[in-house]
């Protein structure tokens, strides 16, 4: 990942401007601490921070046209880089950077070439043939970037909020699938999947169709000319990434340069069940593994920092955002710069939990669309921001373009938990994998109920961070929490906690308007949470809190005073086993 920051029509563009400039796009330094660049023509001004992962000798930023009349700075991977540059054969390029097809592409094509990206981006241009400038983000939101707006008219875009907070009078997320145009004065959308409009498909499932689209994907994201490895958590998402890279690898060149052995990489509390399940998947797949441990003290020490550079106050995302960060420093360590990551299939398939829950099949494809349009706001963010807080670039090819069109189109009845037909959540999934004669994973690897990533590193992390929250955030504290924090009152004293952290480093209500609330259960959507009348009274983000449905559900006991949870002491009936 590298980190973007663009200004235009400043009043001021004087060379102290430009020096303000610098100073605000080193903010962003952690995203791509391998080189910086900046452009100024006039009073617009473009600045990047490089993270190089493909053609690090000469694919600096910002990238130009042949005449340098149009100037961009990227953040993402254009997976069809090769693609598109064969269709612009009469165009002269100077790098082999990936992104460098992106001036050329706006020169032949205009402003509507943005569909043609296949990867994940942000990005900033600037024609200065007639001073105009757009800006897109992909179509899911996997890269952050925000936009904001300055007291003098000027217009600001940046890769995270930190870098445009102190100097836009407002500012918010910039919405994903989006363009911004200078010259059609504002957002218009450009990413008009079938599945965006919320109908729901018929298409017949095919499991051959949904495995090489998957396995298509993760390819893709092999296309890297630094080290790299895969987050394996042991669970469905992050081993099938791991064995089907594990078995591509040896075709790339990146094989002859670093290695034909995958790396992969692990972080839990000693003895939390991730750690024992990805080691059985690496030991499986034949991957150099690297296990990390971390203690609940050093994970609460590492909270404000998090915060800091994850840049929300959502309980869930940060619970699940630390471990990652920890993990994150580690892998660093060791000279990775990228990996791919199983983010996004919960969302496609419907593998929270709370899905055991849904009517039919209509609610089922609703609460999919409901929760990939709300990706970036989530899992995109802490994945991407995670990793990124240490120069750590992640890939995640269950959000490829054309996997997340075929796994939305087929026919949600699929989807549904049937646990008389032997349908545990994810089935679709699992069942496309389930190859007797060359078997990806084990049997019950395959097939292991869903544990969420807070979760699985252990479940003592998030009792321990709810017992911290309740040292540092008093009763009458909580019971006055709308008088101090009236937008997204917090109703927990860790989300309390984390909100005093929040505030602390982004105190304008632009930023607070940042983050998402709303009734949660299990990762649900509010929608979602009126599928079970018991959710009301256990509205906590833990895959633990889907009553009746986790084998280590939270125990409803109803006393004087209120709900008390526990841990179920009944292992519940079970059909198999994934995450």
């Amino acid at each position: 990942m590298c980190g973007i920051l663009a200004v235009f029509g400043c009043v001021d563009y004087s060379h102290a401007k430009r020096a303000r400039i610098i100073e605000l796009s080193r903010r962003l330094r952690h995203r791509g601490p391998d080189w910086s660049g900046i452009h100024c023509h006039q009073d617009c001004f473009l600045a990047h921070q490089r993270l190089a992962i493909v053609d690090p000798a000469s694919g600096d930023q910002p990238l130009y046209n042949e005449d340098k009349a149009i100037i961009v700075t990227v953040n993402g991977e254009i997976y069809n880089h090769e693609e598109l540059r064969g269709r612009l054969k009469s165009h002269q390029f100077r790098t082999g950077s990936d992104c460098e097809v992106i001036p050329h592409l706006y020169e032949e094509y205009g402003e509507e070439f943005v569909d043609m990206l296949d990867g994940m981006f942000s990005f900033v241009l600037l024609d200065t043939r007639d001073k105009s400038f757009i800006a897109a983000r992909d179509g899911i939101g996997i890269t952050p970037l925000y936009l904001g707006w300055g007291l003098d008219g000027s217009v600001w875009f940046a890769s995270e909020m930190k870098a445009l907070s102190d100097d836009c009078e407002r500012f918010m997320s910039f919405p994903p699938g989006h363009i911004y145009s200078s010259k059609q004065g504002g957002l218009r959308q450009w990413y008009n999947p079938p599945w965006f409009a919320e109908q729901i498909p018929s298409n017949p499932y095919d499991p051959l169709v949904l495995r090489k689209a998957f396995e298509k994907a993760v390819v893709k994201r092999l296309m890297t000319d630094v080290p790299f490895g895969v987050l394996l958590s042991g669970g469905l998402d992050s081993s099938l990434v791991a064995a089907v890279a594990s078995r591509h690898l040896a075709e790339f060149e990146g094989a002859y340069q670093w290695g034909s052995q995958l790396h992969t990489f692990c972080v839990g509390l000693k003895g939390s069940p991730d750690l024992k399940a990805a080691q059985e998947v690496a030991d499986y797949l034949g991957t150099r593994h690297h296990e990390f441990h971390f203690t609940v003290q050093e994970g609460i020490d590492a909270l404000e920092e998090v915060v800091y550079h994850v840049e929300t106050y959502d309980v869930t995302t940060i619970r699940a955002s630390t471990p990652m960060f920890l993990m994150s420093r580690k892998i660093k360590s060791l000279g990775v710069k990228m990996v791919l990551s199983g983010e996004g299939s919960d969302e496609i398939f419907g593998g929270y939990l709370y899905f055991h829950k849904a009517p039919n099949k209509e609610e089922f494809h609703l609460e999919t669309c409901r929760k990939i349009k709300a990706l970036h706001l989530y899992d995109c963010l802490r994945a991407n921001k995670s990793t990124s807080a240490w120069g750590v670039e992640a890939r995640v090819p269950f959000l490829d373009k054309e996997f997340v069109n075929i796994a939305m189109g087929i026919d949600p009845e699929w989807k549904l938990i049937k646990r008389d037909l032997g349908r545990i959540e994810k089935w679709v999934l699992r069942n496309a994998f389930d190859d007797e004669q060359r078997p990806y994973l084990p049997k019950h690897i395959l097939y292991r109920q869903k544990e969420q990533f807070s979760d699985g590193v252990g479940y003592s992390w998030i009792d321990g961070l709810k017992d911290h929250a309740n040292n540092q955030v008093s009763d009458a504290m909580l019971t006055h929490a709308s008088f101090i924090y009236p937008e997204n009152t917090p109703t927990t004293k860790e989300a309390y906690y984390y909100r005093t952290i929040f505030e602390k480093f982004f105190p304008k209500n632009a930023a607070r308007q940042t983050v998402p609330g709303g009734p949660s259960v299990a990762c649900s959507t509010a929608k979602a949470v009126e599928w079970d009348a018991a959710w009301a009274n256990n509205l906590d983000p833990s895959g633990r809190a889907a009553l009746g449905v986790h084998e280590a559900a939270y125990e409803v006991v109803v006393e004087a005073n209120g709900v008390h949870h526990g841990l179920q002491k009944e292992i519940l009936d079970k059909t198999g086993s994934g995450m």
